[in-house]
């Protein structure tokens, strides 16, 4: 190899470390690998800012204005309100893949989760179901949805745009309709039939008093008034009458872990576990105060204050800052008042805590306020406390401009690009939403990411890197023959995906996979289609795709619970991706 290809290796190297550590957001480490790349004089500055012009970040961007429009006017909604009369758990399960596989097709996949967790979460507890039983499905669903269509998700028209880049014809709207289908059908049987028993059950044993969306930990500040004064945390039997279990005492600078016979004084500070509802009530009765909040004398009184349950995502900003360092009312307006963490309980001061990927934020905002909060830090919000209910007026327009928009694509009439940005044009001007809604709406660092990673697909290519690793991969498979290396390209895909996510990946892997089929003398359209596939159904890691990550700290899950529900299911689609990939696209050339 030359000097070039192997600083390119270590580039890939060193961005796939990073990726995996999550140090560093996803497109701060995209923008490091296209700095790196110009400034070495690998690529000319033409062809490291090409995919900022790509047609794939572009469409993506469009997608985004699209999805703001129609869950912004409410079009959802009867979707909503019919799933919230499922009382049946099997029944809800059924019912929400479904729905969630059929609008991943058209809509984002991580906004649909976002859209139908609450009112998931709220289904659940009515009908007496663990939420465990349900979100897994729910995220799978959407992303055996997305792989259906093109626009279905960012991957896919990443995969289209790389392969266009080689020589390879356009892909159409619903060329990959047929294999999703077939796929989908597959992964909603399998997780009906055997998927729910590798679901976890021990938390079906929990009252829905005891499983909300989680227990949080907060801190509360006993007052000069306070019915505690006096008692000790013991004889106040503050678990078995409120169901609220003090953690730790802080009296000035004194920790005291696991109180029980202390005295309780003025000023005391309770860390506190618990139900939120249960906490606000506790709060109310025993005459205490929320010790986050008792700043906020001072906030606006002419904005509307709600109550917002936030996850945290990979690459957010906030991942390893102490909620001190992350200064919510500084920097978006809002006070953090209780903390839930998927896999521990949070044993020291709200302050001290560092975020982790997962953690479920309760934060009171001014309402005004949520959507630079959503913008900036990366938070995704799972349910707000008293909003408002949506105008659903202009909903009929936006279904209506969104079926347009797929229709002139589907039928050839306009180019994908045009047909998305003729429709986010159309929203505007429908009044759908405003165009200053629409940039907040867009999830800037996706957009950036592409933009900055789509250069290395050149660097491959144009160091010879690709060209090196297709020659001795072909070494240890190529004599078995073509769908033998396609079985490798998928699951080496597969693989990155779970560790790196699906955009870096298919950048990787496309320029592979198409020097794999040249190499072999066959049609490099069905490697395509596969890395495409293997890329957009990451089932195997909470980490690996956004969706499982929205779920992982709401269902209660373990690391270990999508490995075991998830391998089985990307094993299955790898074998029918074998069977069925050369049918539908030929190894000719």
């Amino acid at each position: 190899m030359t000097a070039h290809a192997w600083i390119v290796a270590a580039l890939v190297l060193g961005a796939m470390a990073l990726f995996m550590s999550e140090k560093l957001r996803y497109d701060v480490v995209g923008l490091l690998v296209l700095v790196a790349l110009l400034v070495l004089g690998i690529l000319t500055p033409a062809e490291g800012l090409s995919g900022f012009s790509n047609e794939a970040t572009v469409v993506v961007a469009a997608m985004f204005a699209l999805n703001a429009g129609l869950v912004g006017t409410g079009a959802l909604e009867p979707l909503i309100r019919l799933l919230s009369r499922i009382e049946r758990p099997w029944l809800l399960t059924l019912s929400i893949m479904l729905l969630v596989c059929f609008l991943g097709a058209f809509v984002k996949n991580t906004a649909l989760v976002a859209t139908f967790l609450p009112v998931t979460l709220s289904v659940c507890a009515r009908s007496r179901t663990s939420p465990a039983r349900v979100l897994i499905p729910m995220s799978y669903a959407a992303q055996m949805g997305g792989v259906c269509t093109l626009l279905g998700t960012s991957s896919n028209l990443l995969t289209n745009s790389l392969a266009q880049q080689h020589g390879l014809a356009a892909f159409g709207v619903f060329d990959f309709t047929r294999l999703g289908a077939i796929l989908a059908v597959v992964g909603i049987v399998y997780l009906m039939l055997i998927g729910r028993w590798l679901l976890p059950r021990h938390i079906d044993t929990l009252s829905v008093e005891n499983y909300a969306l989680g227990k949080f930990v907060t801190e509360l500040r006993v007052m000069k008034d306070s019915p505690l004064l006096g008692q000790s945390v013991a004889a106040a039997k503050l678990g078995e009458k409120h169901g609220v279990y003090v953690l730790e005492l802080l009296r000035g600078e004194e920790h005291q872990w696991a109180p029980r016979e202390q005295v309780l004084q003025e000023g005391d500070v309770l860390i506190a576990r618990g139900d939120w509802q249960r906490l606000e009530d506790f709060k109310q009765q025993m005459k205490l105060e929320l010790a986050p909040v008792a700043e906020l004398a001072d906030s606006s009184p002419a904005q509307r204050r709600v109550l917002i349950e936030t996850v945290v995502p990979p690459g957010a900003r906030l991942v390893g800052q102490s909620i001190a360092e992350a200064d919510f009312r500084w920097q978006y307006n809002a006070t953090l008042l209780a903390v839930q963490r998927r896999n521990h309980i949070v044993r020291e001061q709200l302050k001290r805590a560092r975020i982790e990927v997962g953690d479920v934020l309760l934060l009171l905002a001014d309402e005004g306020a949520i959507a630079h909060l959503r913008r900036e830090s990366g938070l995704v919000v799972l349910s707000e406390r008293d909003e408002g209910r949506q105008s659903r007026r202009k909903a009929p327009v936006a279904i209506a401009i969104l079926i347009g928009v797929i229709a002139l694509a589907g039928f050839g009439v306009l180019p994908i690009v045009v047909s998305a940005l003729l429709g986010c044009v159309a929203m505007g001007l429908a009044g759908c939403y405003s165009f200053e809604e629409v940039y907040e709406a867009m999830d800037w660092k996706v957009i950036v990411l592409l933009g900055a990673i789509l250069p290395l697909g050149i660097a491959l290519d144009k160091t010879g890197l690709a060209k090196y690793l297709v020659d001795h991969g072909m070494q240890l498979v190529g004599v078995h023959g073509p769908l033998a290396v396609l079985a490798m390209v998928y699951l080496l895909t597969a693989v990155l995906t779970e560790f790196m996510g699906h955009n870096p990946s298919v950048v990787l892997m496309v320029p592979i996979a198409i020097s794999v089929a040249h190499v072999l003398g066959v049609s490099p359209v069905p490697f395509a289609v596969t890395v495409a596939f293997a890329a957009a159904t990451s089932f195997a890691t909470p980490v690996g795709y956004p969706t499982n990550t929205m779920v992982y700290g709401a269902g209660g899950y373990k690391f270990t619970d999508f490995m075991k529900v998830g391998i089985p299911l990307i094993l299955m689609f790898c074998a029918l991706s074998m069977l069925l990939i050369p049918h539908f696209w030929s190894f000719k050339p």
